[in-house]
């Protein structure tokens, strides 16, 4: 399947907001909301943008010192049970009995929204198939689906090799839960360790289909963010059992951020901070107009900023 027709494609450009915060407080150990060390854990399928939060924070704020643990999901939300670390940023928001666990020890966690982001499909670029559904994506999870020349007749690449960032990530997780629901997953899927790893294999295996972070497929050197890397094929999915041209959509910011793009997520902090310190101040920051700002140059979309829309005619 061929995506060739002429599109509307949307930029999505973020509208000022003022930020006021309280003056810094001495915790005690000296740590404040803008100075002192911590460490925070961070889904690796998210490195990109944080990288470039924390790149930004540390020029602003110079007597803070925050160290990213980049790991799985399931890592990154067990420190923070374990109060190894105050502060978590990952493709979901802590669930109820996660909640009700903290309560009982009398810690009072918050989930807040920080982007809008999503899964990407990723092939090689030998691979002429640039249109997929939601209906046969959750075919190649469950194993109904195992050759390309099922998801379209003409495709002479044969068996597909469908991998993953890492067996215990956010994206496994989504897979499971909103495409699956809940469902088994194929034997045949594989993961490996990094969402690096992923576009890699891809790049170098035709029958490759990569599952991976949005912000991983961006064009850095485009700064309209309407081009994703170029070592890769980014497929169009659609809500519609049959995907054509005009009811598949890619993950451009404003198909995530209007949901029209199947596979849209919202991306968490998870804090628990009840001395109100340099993790709070750092929450502060990336849900501020300077780190929404970020997310918006990054490709995702601002969660706690209002954004507008703008057409832009592909001639």
């Amino acid at each position: 399947m061929f995506l060739m027709k002429r599109k509307s494609i949307y930029l999505c450009s973020l509208l000022a907001c003022a930020l006021f915060a309280c003056g810094p407080k001495d915790k005690g150990d000296g740590q404040t909301l803008y100075s002192g060390k911590i460490t925070i854990a961070v889904d690796e399928s998210l490195k990109p943008i944080v990288d470039e939060e924390l790149q930004v924070y540390q020029a602003l704020t110079p007597e803070a010192t925050v160290t990213p643990i980049y790991c799985s999901e399931v890592e990154a939300v067990n420190l923070l049970f374990k109060d190894s670390v105050r502060l978590v940023i990952a493709n979901r928001s802590l669930t109820e009995d996660e909640v009700a666990s903290f309560n009982a020890r009398k810690f009072y966690p918050q989930s807040i929204r920080f982007a809008v982001g999503g899964i990407a499909l990723i092939t090689n670029k030998q691979n002429k198939d640039t249109l997929i559904s939601v209906h046969q994506f959750k075919d190649i999870l469950t194993g109904k689906i195992t050759r390309w020349d099922e998801l379209s007749k003409s495709s002479k690449l044969g068996e597909m090799q469908v991998v993953f960032d890492n067996p215990n990530s956010g994206t496994i997780r989504y897979a499971i839960d909103s495409i699956c629901q809940g469902g088994q997953l194929s034997q045949g899927l594989k993961a490996l360790n990094r969402n690096e790893d992923v576009i890699d294999f891809v790049s170098k295996t035709p029958g490759a289909l990569g599952v991976i972070g949005v912000n991983w497929v961006g064009n850095d050197a485009d700064s309209t963010r309407l081009s994703f890397n170029e070592s890769v094929n980014v497929m169009s999915v659609s809500y519609s059992v049959k995907p054509d041209a005009d009811n598949s959509k890619k993950p451009y910011q404003a198909y995530l951020a209007l949901k029209e793009y199947p596979l849209t997520h919202d991306i968490f902090i998870l804090i628990n901070d009840p001395r109100m310190a340099l993790p709070t101040g750092f929450m502060t920051f990336l849900t501020s107009d300077k780190g929404q700002r970020i997310v918006l140059k990054s490709g995702l979309v601002p969660a706690t900023q209002p954004v507008r829309l703008v057409t832009v005619k592909d001639e």
